[in-house]
């Protein structure tokens, strides 16, 4: 279960978070009305070449077929909430709801964490969705201790959102992450409290929840890779990478400005 965050390799995975949160930290100053989201996803190219990662997304192929992700990023706008791929024709307007993902990979170690950016006006019900899903994310990670539980995690972010009259992603959940982009345990967006694996000191873990406007069901499009909400509502996604301690929890995917 996540048993790869040993202090052996704890300093790469360090590294490698460092490296992920640079990255979206320059991708999210480039967010722009008129950008295109293959212009983004070329920046993080770039960067991550100088500081000597590369991207775990890229001709990323989990399940053996002939489609990898053929993009160094995930950019998902508006209904798409998570894996959109970036594209020379689709140029960012005002009013759009962006979310950005970035997985690292370093000498070995994964760096994951992702954010959302609104362009210009939204309506207030486009601003809760972001704020409450940012919100969320903080809820979840504060449970991230010692000796709590997965489902505490998940309790803390379903309890909120359900408040806030929002829907909630059960498709994708976040997980363990080290030595591999995905690891055990997998950390859903809703649950029971004081249910689910004991959380354990060195256990280095992706917290993400993906929230949207409408309904929480989602559909793929042609592509094979870009979910979306099956309303065209819009979506949000927030997410940091996270070593679990003996005391406070520790946010590692903090970018190098």
């Amino acid at each position: 279960m996540n048993p790869h965050s040993t202090q052996a390799n704890l300093q790469g995975i360090r590294q490698a978070c460092r490296i992920a949160a640079t990255v979206l930290h320059r991708m999210v100053e480039a967010t722009a009305v008129g950008v295109t989201t293959y212009d983004l996803d070329q920046l993080a190219k770039r960067e991550l070449a100088a500081m000597g990662a590369s991207s775990a997304c890229f001709n990323y192929n989990p399940r053996g077929s002939l489609n990898p992700y053929p993009a160094y990023t995930c950019i998902s706008v508006n209904e798409a909430v998570v894996h959109g791929i970036p594209s020379l024709h689709k140029v960012l307007k005002e009013g759009d709801v962006v979310s950005l993902d970035v997985v690292v990979d370093f000498e070995g170690c994964i760096g994951d964490n992702a954010t959302t950016v609104v362009l210009g006006k939204v309506p207030s019900a486009v601003k809760k969705l972001v704020d409450s899903t940012r919100e969320a994310l903080n809820l979840a990670i504060a449970c991230a201790r010692d000796g709590n539980r997965v489902g505490d995690i998940s309790h803390a972010v379903e309890s909120y959102l359900r408040k806030q009259g929002l829907g909630i992603v059960r498709d994708f959940v976040g997980h363990g992450v080290g030595a591999s982009m995905h690891e055990e345990p997998q950390i859903p967006n809703f649950g029971r409290a004081r249910t689910g694996p004991r959380l354990k000191a060195g256990m280095t873990l992706a917290i993400e929840p993906m929230v949207t406007l409408g309904s929480h069901k989602i559909e793929f499009l042609p592509d094979g890779w870009t979910a979306v909400t099956r309303d065209r509502k819009p979506a949000a996604h927030f997410e940091h990478t996270v070593l679990v301690t003996e005391g406070e929890p520790e946010i590692l995917t903090i970018p190098e400005i």
